[in-house]
């Protein structure tokens, strides 16, 4: 990204702003995982009951520390490698990790992710970011910029991308064990 536009998406995102973007599998939404009212506007535009949890992505862990109970230089380098396989780790969070973003449950999804635009996106904005997929719930996940920006591009900024070549979106493992939620 260039700097001017890496400068815009970081005020963007600041402001509460919302973002539609490409990720393994699908067009996903996103927002400052911080901002309250902006994680809000992102469960009413899927009309998603806010105790399901969000997932967030990040290009490193200190983009993600934050908000999760400390981890091991081992378990770091397991979360950033499983991101290559598209693995989603729902994480034991701190207590001061919001609710808004983990929902009813005492987890947090985590992904570090290696889809190269999504990584990017991450480090430009100096942060992880809120990841859902670009629908409404029940609804079949957007696949193209073009289809995103028909249904979605009056509520989020729709940024330019190609969308892996993952199937399926991320299988979702329970961390210290291998317990599939989500295949």
């Amino acid at each position: 990204m260039r700097i001017t536009r890496t400068r815009t998406l970081a005020a963007h995102l600041k402001r509460g702003g919302l973002i539609a973007y490409p990720t393994e599998s699908c067009y996903g939404f996103g927002c400052d995982p911080a901002n309250r009212r902006a994680v809000q506007r992102i469960l009413k535009l899927k009309q998603r009951p806010q105790k399901k949890g969000l997932i967030l992505i990040a290009a490193s862990y200190p983009q993600v520390a934050r908000y999760l109970q400390p981890l091991t230089l081992a378990e770091q380098h397991k979360l950033q490698a499983d991101g290559a396989q598209a693995i989603t780790w729902l994480m034991p969070v701190k207590p001061s990790c919001p609710r808004w973003l983990r929902g009813a449950h005492d987890t947090l999804a985590v992904r570090m992710t290696a889809h190269p635009f999504a990584r990017n996106l991450c480090r430009s904005a100096g942060r992880a970011l809120v990841s859902t997929s670009a629908n409404r719930s029940g609804q079949r996940a957007v696949k193209t910029y073009a289809e995103c920006r028909r249904m979605f591009g009056k509520s989020v900024w729709v940024l330019r991308g190609r969308v892996g070549k993952r199937k399926r979106p991320s299988t979702i493992k329970v961390w210290g064990g291998d317990r599939i939620v989500r295949s």
